[in-house]
């Protein structure tokens, strides 16, 4: 390859990116790190179910609007082929091709990178251990009372799984920047637990009634109170993990207060508190939790055009074969 500008350097990544999780968005922080534009390949729905034995969770549109919201991702293509080949390189002016050091092989058991590996034209990063989409659907079935576990599984929640370090989280945090004083700050909380295409569309509209956004992210034990002791899917730090990756997150409060409080709104400067279209008049304690932003007029309810939630999505996983 020629001497070129590190900047210019375009890499190839390809994959399924079902249910997209923080060990997907973990892969295209690294592969990033590798320099250049990071270019992302989805499979088409058809391939999954061909290659994967099952039908994906979401669709093509959703998939792709999930990966063209996370920080480190340039430019999604739909519909690349499961084996990736020096054409498909060839094809989006890629010279290498990043994958996680796994191996992925098509229906008949070939190795879909066999190609690219045999031209030197392929590299890895390290594998987010104990998290995959396989994983997780499992889990969620379980908490549903819809899969019996086997003795072969490893539940999501044993010791052998993901375990959150202070290094890792650090590394999600680079990018972050304190708000400036010209900064219109808005503030969103939730529990951000299971992240769908409904949460990628309100933050985006959030953002967009100000400059900076910040998450607040409710405390485990928060979410359990309110939704119940098999809550939440996945722990704070990696619903930090998550919610870090997307490119109109500015900050996150970790063990955010789930009563909005005048200190906080004092402390972060907060000029917009914003809720999406889930109807809190209705409830006592989500009125009562908000009234010190309704009371200072800094409170708005937005339209995200998006109304999955994330029983919606918990419910189409139950029942997809």
């Amino acid at each position: 390859m020629a001497k070129e500008n590190i900047g210019d350097i375009r890499h190839f990544t390809d994959g399924c990116f079902d249910l997209t999780h923080f060990g997907h968005t973990n892969f295209f922080r690294q592969a990033k790190g590798l320099g250049g534009r990071l270019i992302v390949g989805l499979h088409s729905n058809e391939e999954i179910e061909i290659h994967k034995k099952r039908k994906p969770i979401y669709t093509m549109e959703e998939r792709a609007k999930m990966v063209r919201a996370i920080k480190w991702v340039d430019e999604v293509v739909e519909g690349v082929p499961y084996d990736t080949t020096l054409e498909v390189l060839k094809k989006y002016n890629c010279f290498f091709c990043i994958h996680a050091d796994d191996i992925t092989v098509t229906a008949d058991g070939r190795d879909t990178y066999q190609e690219v590996k045999d031209a030197n034209r392929f590299k890895t990063v390290p594998r987010t251990p104990g998290v995959s989409t396989t994983k997780l659907i499992r889990k969620i079935r379980e908490v549903s009372g819809n899969h019996k576990q086997d003795n072969r599984e490893t539940p999501l929640t044993d010791s052998h799984e993901f375990i959150t370090d202070v290094l890792t989280l650090k590394q999600f945090l680079e990018g972050i920047i304190p708000a400036e004083n010209k900064d219109k700050i808005i503030y969103v909380d939730g529990s951000f637990d299971l992240f769908h295409g409904g949460h990628v569309d309100f933050l985006e509209k959030a953002l967009q009634q100000g400059t900076y956004l910040i998450v607040g992210l409710h405390s485990d034990e928060e979410v359990r109170r309110r939704k119940g002791p098999q809550y939440p899917l996945i722990n704070l730090l990696q619903r930090a993990m998550n919610v870090l990756s997307y490119r109109y997150v500015s900050n996150v409060i970790l063990d955010a207060p789930y009563q909005i409080t005048e200190q906080l709104m004092e402390e972060y400067k907060i000029d917009l508190v914003i809720h999406g279209q889930a109807p809190i008049l209705e409830n006592e304690e989500e009125m009562d939790r908000y009234k010190v932003p309704i009371a200072q007029n800094k409170f708005r309810i937005i339209d995200s055009g998006n109304d999955m939630t994330t029983e919606d999505l918990i419910n189409r996983i139950v029942n997809i074969p």
